[in-house]
């Protein structure tokens, strides 16, 4: 695994506030650039992640809103909602 994790040396910690956001293409196969612990979805729809722990994770439908997670991939499969974005 190659995704980085720079918020876990980080004095704000893993509960603090966003230290940056990516834009989130949904891929089976590729991981994110840098790890996230929350997603913002536009387009309301599902969502299936891999955990930090490479654990395969999903949700029911869900609104458009912002969503606790530790991912450090959104999977194209599963996932229907849309216009994500991830926050560090």
């Amino acid at each position: 695994m190659s995704t980085d994790f720079p918020f876990r040396t980080s004095s704000i910690g893993s509960s603090g506030p966003a230290i940056q956001s990516i834009v989130v293409t949904p891929s089976n196969t590729v991981d994110l650039p840098v790890a996230i612990r929350a997603v913002t979805i536009n387009t309301p729809g599902t969502i299936s992640w891999i955990s930090w722990t490479g654990v395969t994770c999903s949700t029911g439908p869900l609104p458009a809103g912002t969503y606790t997670m530790a991912a450090m991939r959104i999977r194209a499969t599963g996932t229907t909602a849309a216009d994500i974005t991830g926050w560090v």
